[in-house]
C-alpha cells in the first residue's frame, strides 16, 4: 500500500483524479490545516508528499521528521517554501508541476494588461455608482492607451513568459524580453526583441510584465531601481510570485506617477496585508489611485481544467518516482548530487 499526504488541496470531498492516476492499491491522507503549520505527526507513514499551496513552508524541522517520506511533490510551479537542500540531505527529491496552467497564467496575465489598458473595471465601477458616468466626457477617464502601439516587456521567457509574450503580439504589440538563461537565437524563432539587460528592457518597454520565478537572484526584481529605469507611464504587471516586487516601490512609483498603474495576482505577504499603506489606499478607494491599480488572489493559475491537470500531474510524478524511480521535473537535483545522493532526472 502506498500512502500519500495532501496538504491543503483545492478540492472538496474524495481524491478522485488522484486515485485514478495512481491505483486502487494508494492511501491518500488528506490535510486541511488552513494557515496553520503542518507537524512532522501529520506526515507520519507517508510514503510522499504532495503540497498544494505556497503558503504551507516545508522547512528544515519539519523535513527532519518526515522519516517514511521519499518524495516531495510541490502541486504548482514555485518552490521557494520548500528547503531543497534539507530535503537533499534526507534524499528527498523535490519535484514540481510546472506544465499545468501555463494558458490561464498567461491569459490571466494579458487580461490585467487589457483591463488596464482599456479601463474596463473603472468605466464598471462608476456606472455602478454614479448616474452622470454615462459617456467620456463627464468624468476624468482611465488610464487608456492604444496596444498596437506599444512594447510588452517580459521578465522571465519561461513557459508563461513565452504564452503572454505571443498573446501580446498577436494584439500588434512589439514585444521584449529579458531571460539571461535563454540561448542565443531565441528572440529569432519567434521575432520579439531581446534585451541585453533588464535596464534596456525596461527602458523600452510600455507594459511591463513579470514571470520569472522567486529566486535570491529575482528577489524584489522590481524595486526604486527598476522603476525608476522604465517609461515614465509604464504598466506592471506581475502573475509570478509576490516577493518579486518591492510594495513599497510599487506605492512610491504610483504616487510618483513614474508608474501609470500596476496590476497584481500575487503579493509579498498572502493573503492580503491591508495595513499595507497601498493596500489601505486601495481598499479605501483613495482617488489617486482610481483606475490605477487592480490586485486579484492569487487566481492566475486557476480554471476547473486546469486545477485537473494540477491534480493528475502532481500525483504522476509521485508514482513515477514510487513506481519506477523516473524523476519528473526534479528541482533539488544539484543539492540532492551535493549530498551524495545521484539520479536520473
Amino acid at each position: 500500500m502506498t500512502r500519500i499526504a495532501i496538504i491543503d488541496p483545492q478540492f472538496d470531498g474524495t481524491p478522485d483524479i488522484e486515485l485514478d492516476e495512481a491505483g486502487a492499491d494508494t492511501e491518500f491522507t488528506i490535510l486541511r490545516p488552513g494557515y496553520d503549520p503542518v507537524s512532522p505527526a501529520d506526515l507520519d507513514g507517508a510514503d510522499a508528499v504532495v503540497n498544494c499551496r505556497s503558503r504551507h513552508y516545508i522547512p528544515a524541522d519539519l523535513v527532519a521528521g518526515m522519516t517514511t517520506v521519499k518524495v516531495v511533490v510541490q502541486a504548482g510551479v514555485g518552490f521557494n517554501h520548500i528547503d531543497l537542500d534539507a530535503c537533499a540531505a534526507r534524499g528527498i527529491p523535490v519535484c514540481n508541476t510546472p506544465d499545468y496552467g501555463t494558458m490561464e497564467v498567461a491569459d490571466h496575465a494579458i487580461g490585467l494588461m487589457l483591463a488596464l489598458s482599456r479601463g474596463i473595471p473603472t468605466y464598471a465601477e462608476r456606472l455602478w455608482t454614479r448616474d452622470d458616468a454615462w459617456g467620456t466626457h463627464a468624468l476624468p477617464l482611465p488610464p487608456v492607451r492604444r496596444l498596437s502601439i506599444r512594447t510588452f516587456g517580459v521578465i522571465g521567457m519561461g513557459r508563461i513568459g513565452t504564452a503572454a509574450a505571443l498573446r501580446a503580439k498577436a494584439f500588434g504589440m512589439t514585444v521584449a524580453f529579458y531571460d539571461p538563461f535563454l540561448p542565443a537565437g531565441t528572440e529569432l524563432s519567434f521575432g520579439f526583441t531581446r534585451a541585453a539587460t533588464l535596464e534596456d528592457l525596461l527602458a523600452q518597454a510600455d507594459i511591463v510584465s513579470v514571470h520569472c520565478p522567486l529566486t535570491p537572484q529575482t528577489a524584489q526584481i522590481i524595486d526604486d531601481d527598476a522603476i525608476a529605469a522604465m517609461k515614465p507611464g509604464a504598466v506592471l504587471i506581475n502573475t509570478s510570485r509576490g516577493g518579486t516586487v518591492d510594495l513599497d516601490a510599487i506605492e512610491r512609483g504610483l504616487r510618483s506617477g513614474k508608474l501609470n498603474a500596476a496590476a497584481l495576482d500575487v503579493l509579498p505577504r498572502e493573503p492580503l496585508d491591508r495595513s499595507h499603506p497601498l493596500i489601505a489606499a486601495w481598499g479605501a478607494r483613495e482617488g489617486w489611485l482610481d483606475g490605477r491599480l487592480i490586485i486579484t488572489p492569487h487566481a492566475a493559475f486557476y480554471s476547473p481544467e486546469g486545477l485537473a491537470d494540477m491534480r493528475r500531474l502532481s500525483t504522476r510524478a509521485v508514482m513515477g518516482y514510487l513506481t519506477e524511480g523516473r524523476l519528473r521535473s526534479c528541482v533539488n537535483l544539484r543539492e540532492l548530487e551535493r549530498h551524495g545522493h545521484r539520479f536520473d532526472a
